[in-house]
């Protein structure tokens, strides 16, 4: 947005901006005179939510999400049609009832009613209040119209809603309700009976509510307590109905004894063949091995050696017959004998190297006793291991029955818990809930401060803005080109330079250029040609160009009187001017005069031209013709080398660009070339392809705005 020229329109209408403002001030001064006063009065509800004291178990864990929410709740209930009637229904009660003491006067649907009327009208009002039925369009159907009565009192819900204020400051806990009329008992009484009948209406509701609930939950709780002892129940008789106890505890027991066991039955098995082990190698030793070992004749041992059996055989006797005393005496009185025996064996073979062999007989017949011992052990234990796995293996069938039932049983149990907290936390949330209560009552009170200077500036500050973004909007819709800035936007292109509007004959450059009376139009043209004459130089002497198109988008811009002004500021440097343009009446002069005009189309003819002292003339042809119906390229261009040999700068008024065809005839001879657009016009749609176009050409310098308007500061 074009800041400079925004202000520039603000300041054009700046009366308006002032005179509308103080308009609408005195306007406003006279309308608030007759104000009547207005009184307010404010009613404080505690609800005990924030209130530790008024708890009777504190929550250190306060969910102040939930507690807004419930504020929210409140506050939202405080509007519902069924309270807002309510109040109305004591409002109208009040001002029919106590004609003397009415907080506003009669409207004309009660004046027109007599004193039997009025009676009927509150015993309605009444009804409707104590049934707190709800005031719709559908009480004007009877006798009298209800809704209407309430309507025309004030006392209807939209107009109360806007005017009651309900709030609650952020960690409060209290709600305030706000009341403002011309009437302080009004506002008093309105608040008062607003959060009384809130307090008796949400109170009665929460109760019913909660009885409500509670009546549910004491259904569900008995019904999931006959489904706990029914589970529990099965779960019993399956156990005595299987001698199961306590099926967890009696497996493991068992499972404990077969893993004992089963450990005694190993030690066995290692004894049986550590056993096993000692006696090959003492029955090695035995049979002669040994060289070191020898014992007496086998005669001597033969005894012994009877004896032994008669004992082993013994011994496998009382193992057999389930170690009786009587076997044991037997294995004891043979063991005492063969003792014996080999005692007196040693005796006899004092020196006999070969005692030893009945040493090694004497440890053979314990380690066989002792094997066979371990033996019999194996045998005893491995029925224990039958009996306790059988036992263990009748239990497994129970195990899922027991687990199913458990599972059962423990789940019904569960949500009988869950019911009973939920049922024990509400009557807990009824013995102990929200609990409203007002804690400080709505009195009248001073009238408020007078608004009337709120107003006042209001007014003011308003009307001033309303102007402003209306010449602002005016402002957006206005695509009109007015400064270089925006034709270089709207054209995406350089603006080499600005003219303004010259007024009176603008055909007379010399004047302009000679001008001593101080005319402030023609000093800013002068100036700005200059500017742009510079421009114009500095571009074209960067490449010794010679050759200046000067063309505009539409006829009439001022693009030819710019070709005269500039031939004319060109040679006011000295420089040899050639114009080609259209025909301009020209003003003579002794020096650096506009001379008389030669034809263009003559020249290319006859390659003759009579040059002036500074500026020559060549006039186009007025009938649009073709250049290149006139001549061809080959000839043009050696006509116009000839112009470049003679002249330091050659001036051409090239067409239009929406004569199109005759100007990109010309503009194939221009070497730098210049745009002319017309202050305060538009840049229409159509006319970007001839901007697109004259972008292109290698030569464009770009846009110069005409016929600018300056004001004066």
């Amino acid at each position: 947005m074009d800041i400079k020229s925004f202000l520039k329109l603000v300041k054009k209408y700046k009366w308006v901006l002032i005179l509308v403002p103080i308009i609408a001030v005195i306007i406003t001064y006279f309308l608030v005179q007759n104000l009547p006063k207005q009184y307010s009065s404010e009613v404080q509800i505690s609800t005990g939510l924030l209130d530790p004291s008024k708890k009777v178990i504190s929550n250190e864990n306060t969910d102040f999400f939930q507690i807004n929410q419930q504020f929210s709740n409140i506050m939202e209930k405080f509007k519902m049609k069924k309270i807002i009637n309510i109040l109305s229904y004591n409002l109208i009660l009040h001002d029919l009832e106590q004609p003397k003491s009415a907080f506003r006067k009669y409207s004309d649907k009660i004046d027109s009613l007599n004193a039997q009327q009025k009676q009927e009208v509150i015993n309605l009002f009444r009804e409707k209040l104590a049934t707190k039925s709800v005031l719709t369009l559908a009480d004007n159907n009877g006798k009298y119209k209800l809704y209407d009565i309430v309507e025309s009192m004030g006392y209807g819900e939209t107009g109360l809603k806007k005017e009651i204020d309900i709030s609650h400051s952020d960690n409060s806990d209290f709600i305030n309700i706000e009341y403002t009329s011309p009437n302080p008992n009004l506002s008093a009484y309105l608040v008062n009976t607003l959060a009384s009948e809130f307090i008796v209406n949400y109170s009665s509701d929460v109760s019913n509510n909660q009885n409500k609930s509670i009546g549910l939950l004491d259904s569900v709780l008995k019904k999931k307590e006959i489904a706990m002892n029914a589970k529990n129940g099965s779960l019993s008789t399956f156990k005595r109905n299987k001698g199961v106890l306590n099926l967890n505890e009696q497996s493991a027991t068992v499972y404990a004894q077969i893993t004992q066991y089963e450990g005694q039955r190993a030690d066995a098995l290692r004894q049986i063949q550590s056993t096993q082990g000692a006696i090959n190698t003492i029955q090695s030793k035995l049979s002669g091995s040994d060289p070191n070992i020898n014992g007496s004749s086998r005669a001597d041992n033969r005894e012994i050696v009877s004896l032994k059996r008669e004992r082993e055989a013994a011994n496998n006797a009382f193992i057999e017959n389930g170690f009786r005393a009587s076997d044991q005496r037997k294995v004891d009185s043979l063991t005492r004998i063969i003792q014996s025996k080999s005692n007196q064996n040693s005796d006899e073979n004092v020196y006999d190297p070969r005692t030893s062999k009945q040493t090694l007989s004497a440890q053979k017949t314990q380690l066989e006793i002792a094997q066979q011992t371990a033996k019999s052990s194996i045998r005893s234990i491995d029925n224990e291991l039958a009996s306790l796995r059988a036992k263990y293996s009748s239990m497994v069938p129970y195990d899922a029955d027991i687990q199913n039932y458990e599972r059962e049983a423990d789940l019904a149990t569960k949500e009988y818990m869950t019911a009973l907290d939920q049922y024990t936390q509400s009557r807990n949330n009824q013995a102990m809930g929200l609990r409203l209560q007002i804690e400080q009552v709505g009195l009248p009170g001073n009238p408020e401060p007078s608004k009337k200077v709120l107003y006042l500036a209001g007014s003011g500050m308003g009307s001033f803005f309303v102007c402003l973004g209306y010449i602002f909007f005016v402002f957006m819709l206005d695509h009109k080109i007015k400064s270089s800035s925006q034709l270089a936007h709207a054209t995406k292109s350089n603006t080499v330079g600005v003219l303004n509007k010259i007024d009176g004959n603008e055909r007379s450059i010399r004047e302009i250029w000679n001008d001593k009376t101080g005319n402030t139009n023609y000093e800013i043209y002068r100036d700005m040609l200059r500017s742009l004459r510079f421009e114009i130089t500095e571009k074209m002497d960067a490449d010794s160009s010679k050759i200046l198109g000067i063309t505009s988008l539409l006829a009439e811009e001022g693009k030819t009187f710019i070709a005269y002004s500039l031939a004319y500021a060109f040679a006011m440097t000295g420089k040899k001017v050639l114009l080609i343009a259209d025909e301009l009446p020209v003003v003579k002069a002794e020096s650096k005069a506009l001379a008389t005009s030669q034809n263009f189309q003559t020249f290319l003819i006859k390659k003759e031209i009579h040059t002036e002292d500074l500026i020559t003339i060549m006039n186009k042809s007025t009938a649009r013709e073709s250049l290149l119906e006139m001549q061809s390229i080959k000839s043009l261009k050696a006509g116009f080398d000839v112009l470049r040999e003679e002249f330091d700068i050659i001036i051409v008024d090239v067409n239009s660009l929406h004569d199109i065809n005759i100007a990109k005839e010309w503009l194939l001879f221009t070497e730098k070339n210049i745009a002319i657009f017309e202050y305060g016009k538009v840049l229409a749609d159509n006319d970007k392809e001839f901007v697109d176009y004259i972008k292109k050409l290698p030569g464009f310098l770009g846009w110069v705005l005409n016929k600018t308007i300056i004001t004066a500061n």
